[in-house]
């Protein structure tokens, strides 16, 4: 590029110092003159007509394709300028103007540009070749346009050597915002970042993510598709085809690209939406061909198009589909207007656009207005037989509405906003100099003031930012058909400041919703509940849709990931679409198993108090009297009530006062009930047991008072430290998937299983003995009983380890409970039943007699396994003699006159006793 301009540089220099000023083949559109001038660059032609595939002289070719909107641009900004002239904002200053035609070509703007910076006020056009340009004077001193970014980059490479001042009022490429590189470019119009932007978020607002892209292989399109490339995939949109067609119509080869452009779009059929970045005349051809192949779209109208009648105009236009285009916010452009309705009035010298406008109108003066600007552009390339009209005042006339319908307000708008940025600029600069002058300042003078110019239009501000570009917003347009014609609607305003639409009406926001059901996407949506899985090979926007597993949840369609859950709280299952809160258990009272281990604790109270009442009116009976004494049977009673009572703290929301009180009750409780059964363990087995070195022994340990209270406290300081050190405590168990247990925490396992412990070697114990005297009497002795109590004990109690360590939730409670149940109920029955049975069912068994005879038969009995030991009845003494007839000796006694409660003396006699029976004294009392 850069050798391009410095070859058309010295061509231009060469050619112009030998050349007249104003010759015949000169390419210049129209002047007026003036104290100050402005340079204008309009591309008035489509296209620059050449016979040969590259041209073999260095001149400036003819151009053809006549343009009615880029002619609506020039008269723009004739009338902008008339309007300063005509008002008091450069009192005395008269702007005169310079507009070239730059056939949308390069080449041609560029040599433009070069007569821009040529020397004023010389007979003879000359560009000096400085290298401060600080003091040279154009004649120009600033320059409107151009419209293609690809021609205003170029130009502005040239006038930056002169700094002098480019103001554009449709180039949006967004590297012309950079002022390393164009240092004296500004433009009233937003850069193409914001409009990639906004097209980006429409279309992702409007659910799609597979989308086309069509732009021109310049400089403009492919700033427009990478700027493009990167708000879409901020916006997670996919590009699913990205087409080129040649920039400039002298290239034949465009109709074989868009031919081929026409056939990607056939085969994507995935693809229902395309943005295009192309010229009008692209554009045109482009939809053209489409609706003779049926295709029907939605299309993305970049500002270059998105109002152009030229295109609204095609017939049959309404079959290419829906059309949504983004243009430049409009301003009041009525006197605009105005000055159309008497452009019949404008002096048509030095204007050559005006005169061949007037010329081509004649051969078009009867077509429809759907085929007017075609018809213009036709007979502008020769296509169209011309007869000649006198009347061409009367014809421009007639046909003045024709021309506002080509009118583009927003590039209008523009054109205005930048005359009046230079008129308000040469206000400010020359407030304090002679601007009738032409040598008053230079260029680069009037960018600095420029740049910091503020000015009000129409009640609203403006002014040039840090980057040179005046941010003024967009306008969301949709074609629609009305009355049988295509008319360009708003549809709403996009805020470069927010990024958002703002819709004014109901009729536009359904507008927006009907787009919404417009599909185009690579694959199917992922509903909530699903995410989107790629591979590598896959491009993002094409995936597969899997669900969520379980603990979490997607809530939109399309998400690329699962949200997790708060497991501790909330849990998901799969396919799921939110959290739920996990549901707090517990043993609640309501819990059928709850209410029936609590009605089998009740019934075991009712069986306590029941026994209670038993024994309390039958005191004095030898079942009563030898089951340990009142004391002791009332302790033992107590013990199973708080047994049962203390399984209520299993049930209910647990509490950390519930969760301390429970094992400790239980625990001390039990441990007090073994160590009144291990008493009553050790006096039977001291009542009866003849064997002299187990006698002594027991008689040696046989402290009922001290084995209770010993046994009962060393449980008591298990207890007290488990409570200090690492108590239990209510706590949430979070590790379930759906649900939250509330539940005790023992606080310490090795404490727990201690106080397990201790009341197991307690049972141990007590099983010991009540095992050694299990052949004792049977009616009254409680030796086998207490055994099988012991039994039903370990056998409930051994399974609970095994059993407590491996269930979980909320019935673990219950296990406990069970357990409890279980032993209490064995020793209770076995403790009790059997006497209660006695008391109640065998009454004759329950007298002194009855107790006597028992004894004299059991005596009898075991008088065979002691070598015939001897029974004595005295009835006169009520006492009762056993003894052994080798040795002599006298094993037990019992006083009768004390109801048999007591043995007087268990002892073994001496080896050289005669076999004769005697009468022990009674030594102490015990029960049986």
């Amino acid at each position: 590029m850069a050798l391009l301009i410095v070859l058309i540089m010295c061509f231009v220099i060469i050619f112009a110092t030998s050349q007249p000023c104003q010759s015949p083949n000169d390419f210049v559109a129209a002047t007026s003159p003036g104290h100050i001038m402005i340079g204008g660059l309009f591309s008035i032609h489509d296209k620059m007509l050449s016979s040969e595939d590259y041209p073999r002289r260095p001149d400036i070719r003819k151009c053809v394709g006549f343009e009615i909107s880029a002619f609506l641009q020039t008269l723009a900004m004739i009338h902008s300028i008339e309007m300063i002239n005509n008002s008091t904002l450069l009192s005395g200053i008269k702007l005169g103007y310079e507009i070239y035609d730059t056939c949308a070509e390069v080449t041609v703007a560029v040599a433009a540009a070069l007569r821009f910076l040529s020397k004023f006020n010389c007979s003879k056009e000359i560009v000096e070749l400085k290298c401060d340009y600080s003091s040279y004077m154009p004649r120009v001193k600033a320059v409107i346009g151009a419209g293609y970014s690809e021609i205003s980059m170029a130009v502005s490479r040239i006038l930056n050597l002169q700094l002098m001042p480019q103001v554009s009022y449709e180039s949006t490429a967004d590297i012309l915002s950079d002022k390393i590189r164009f240092p004296s470019f500004l433009r009233t119009v937003p850069s193409d970042f914001y409009q990639t932007k906004a097209m980006a978020h429409l279309i992702q607002k409007s659910g799609w993510n597979w989308v086309g892209i069509i732009t021109t292989d310049d400089d403009y399109g492919q700033l427009a598709l990478n700027t493009f490339a990167i708000q879409t995939t901020a916006n997670n949109v996919c590009i699913a085809f990205k087409e080129v067609i040649p920039a400039f119509l002298s290239d034949n080869t465009i109709e074989i690209r868009i031919n081929q452009t026409l056939e990607k779009i056939i085969a994507e059929a995935h693809v229902n939406v395309i943005v295009v970045f192309l010229r009008q005349f692209h554009v045109f051809s482009l939809f053209s061909k489409a609706i003779e192949r049926n295709i029907n779209k939605v299309w993305i109208a970049s500002d270059n198009w998105s109002t152009a009648t030229k295109i609204t105009t095609i017939p049959n236009v309404k079959r290419i589909g829906k059309v949504v285009g983004f243009t430049f916010r409009r301003g009041n452009v009525s006197s605009f207007q105005s000055f159309l309705q008497n452009l019949h009035e404008l002096p048509k010298d030095h204007n050559k656009p005006l005169n061949e406008y007037a010329t081509l109108l004649s051969a078009c003066a009867h077509v429809k207005n759907s085929d007017f600007s075609q018809c213009i552009s036709n007979h502008s390339r020769g296509t169209l037989a011309y007869k000649a009209n006198k009347d061409i005042d009367r014809n421009i006339s007639l046909r003045n509405d024709i021309l506002w319908d080509y009118t583009e307000p927003g590039v209008v708008h523009s054109i205005q906003l930048a005359v009046f940025a230079l008129g308000y600029a040469l206000r400010d600069l020359c407030q304090a100099r002679d601007c009738q002058n032409p040598d008053a300042f230079q260029p680069w003078e009037l960018l600095d003031v420029l740049k910091n110019v503020t000015f009000t239009d129409g009640g609203k501000h403006f002014h040039f930012d840090a980057r040179g570009d005046m941010n003024t917003g967009y306008d969301v347009v949709l074609w629609k058909e009305i009355n049988g014609h295509m008319t360009v609607t708003k549809m709403a305003q996009y805020d470069l400041k927010h990024d958002v639409f703002i819709v004014t009406n109901q009729e536009t926001k359904n507008d927006f919703r009907n787009l919404k059901q417009i599909q185009s996407k690579c694959s199917k949506e992922c509903s909530p509940g699903q995410m989107k899985k790629t591979t590598k090979s896959q491009h993002t926007c094409c995936y597969e849709c899997v669900n969520c597993p379980e603990n979490h949840y997607t809530n939109q369609t399309d998400m690329d990931h699962c949200l997790s859950c708060n497991n501790e709280t909330h849990w998901a299952p799969v396919k799921s679409t939110t959290c739920f809160e996990k549901e707090v258990e517990y043993l609640n009272w309501n819990d059928s198993l709850a209410i029936l281990l609590l009605a089998l604790s009740l019934l075991g109270i009712m069986f306590v108090l029941a026994i209670g009442i038993i024994f309390t009116r039958n005191l004095n009976t030898p079942a009563v009297k030898s089951s340990g004494g009142l004391m002791v049977c009332y302790v033992i009673l107590l013990c199973h009530f708080l047994n049962f009572a203390s399984t209520g703290f299993f049930v209910g929301e647990p509490q950390d006062f519930t969760c301390k009180i429970r094992q400790t009750l239980f625990g001390v409780s039990f441990t007090l009930c073994i160590s009144c059964i291990l008493t009553k363990s050790l006096k039977i087995l001291l009542a009866f047991s003849f064997d002299p070195q187990l006698q002594n022994f027991l008689k040696c340990i046989y402290k009922p008072v001290l084995i209770i209270f010993t046994g009962t406290g060393v449980q008591v300081v298990i207890c007290t430290l488990w409570l200090i050190f690492a108590a239990p405590a209510a706590v949430e168990n979070v590790s379930l998937p759906r649900v939250i247990i509330l539940e005790c925490e023992e606080g310490s396992i090795l404490a727990f299983g201690i106080m397990l412990g201790y009341i197991a070697i307690l049972a141990f114990i007590c099983f010991i003995f009540a095992f050694k005297g299990r052949k004792l009497p049977e009616n009254y002795n409680e030796a086998k009983f207490i055994t099988f109590g012991m039994l039903i004990y370990f056998i409930a109690w051994i399974p609970f380890i095994p059993v407590y360590a491996t269930t979980f939730g909320k019935y673990l409670p219950a296990v406990e409970i069970i357990v409890i149940l279980i032993s209490n109920y064995g020793i209770l029955c076995c403790t009790f039943f059997p006497k209660c049975y006695v008391i109640l069912c065998k009454q004759e068994t329950n007298t002194k007699s009855a107790f006597l005879k028992m004894i004299y038969s059991y005596s009898s009995h075991s008088a065979d396994s002691l070598a015939m030991s001897h029974v004595s009845l005295d009835s006169t003494n009520s006492n009762i003699t056993l003894t052994h007839p080798s040795s002599g000796g006298q094993i037990a006694a019992w006083q009768k006159s004390k109801d048999l409660q007591t043995p007087a003396c268990a002892h073994t006699c001496k080896e050289n006793s005669t076999s004769a029976s005697k009468t022990w004294p009674r030594k102490r009392t015990s029960s049986i």
